[in-house]
């Protein structure tokens, strides 16, 4: 037994530099299987701005503010509320796009998630944690029109320290399902397609990064992503892949990070006069993730 907390020990203590805390968040898009200790706690705020669908003027951005607590050693809990700001104009898309839109700031929604560490990467050589979570959205995050939609999503994130902690890799595999009812419009061209009866869908997502500490408190990485989208009706609808570069700050109390997501290729559906090999109908081309967290 002494042995064994020696070792446990001293596995701490050569990764201790890593970060701040054990949950901070080295990339914008995957997530690590380290929680936050017992009893301590953390505010989050994530500003998303997703850009350019080739065609006309589009942006989204989504606010995410967001409190996590330690239960215990393993599990961890919080609650986040949404925020979106949307303006579109000049590109119309049957069944997505339905007119140009200037709103925002809107509370879209909040989201509950549940996080459960079964294996720690600094103890156990290699992390695994379980994340599940449950979202209600008032809200489409594509169009800013009155859309109910509920959703829950289950991840596994893996996680693996290198060089004493001086390189890190983590790994996603996820699976989320979705019930929409989208609100009539009204004064819509009659040739418009809106459905307004309720919808399924099924996602899986797959993703990974790599963040390599240059200097102390400072992370230099990228990640990628790629996600494919089933509906009920028509089977897979759309597919992307996305990867870009990542950097991290994090110092004792406060840590924030940024990416740049860029869609390097996608499939599925496409609107008419679109010309690029991507997914645009739901997607953009870019998508840019600011992360800010206090610890406390």
């Amino acid at each position: 037994m002494k042995i064994q907390f020696a070792w446990a020990a001293a596995a701490a203590c050569l990764v201790a530099p890593v970060a701040g805390h054990a949950d901070e968040n080295l990339f914008g898009y995957n997530t690590g299987a380290e929680v936050l200790p017992k009893g301590s706690g953390e505010i989050y705020v994530f500003n998303t701005v997703r850009s350019d669908k080739g065609q006309g003027h589009y942006r989204a951005v989504d606010t995410q503010i967001e409190g996590e607590y330690g239960v215990t050693d393993r599990i961890q809990l919080s609650l986040a509320a949404n925020i979106l700001s949307i303006d579109t104009a000049g590109l119309t898309i049957d069944g997505y796009l339905p007119k140009a839109i200037d709103k925002g700031p809107r509370f879209s929604g909040f989201e509950a998630t549940a996080k459960f560490n079964v294996l720690s990467p600094a103890l156990d050589n290699f992390g695994l944690a379980i994340i599940t979570s449950a979202e209600f959205n008032r809200l489409d995050p594509h169009s800013g029109q009155k859309k109910i939609e509920y959703e829950a999503h289950t991840l596994i994130a893996a996680q693996k320290y290198f060089m004493q902690g001086q390189l890190i890799w983590v790994g996603n595999l996820g699976l989320k399902a979705g019930y929409e009812d989208r609100s009539a419009i009204a004064d819509l061209p009659e040739d418009f397609d809106w459905p307004t009866t309720p919808e399924m869908e099924i996602e899986l997502s797959a993703g990974t990064g790599l963040s390599y500490r240059v200097a102390p408190n400072w992370f230099i990485g990228g990640e990628t992503q790629w996600t494919s989208e089933y509906e009920t009706e028509v089977g897979n609808e759309r597919w992307s892949l996305f990867t870009g570069p990542t950097i991290h700050y994090g110092g004792q109390k406060v840590w924030a990070t940024l990416t740049w997501f860029r869609q390097i290729t996608g499939g599925g559906e496409t609107y008419e006069g679109q010309t690029e090999h991507l997914h645009l109908i739901e997607k953009t081309k870019d998508e840019f993730r600011l992360k800010l967290g206090y610890n406390f």
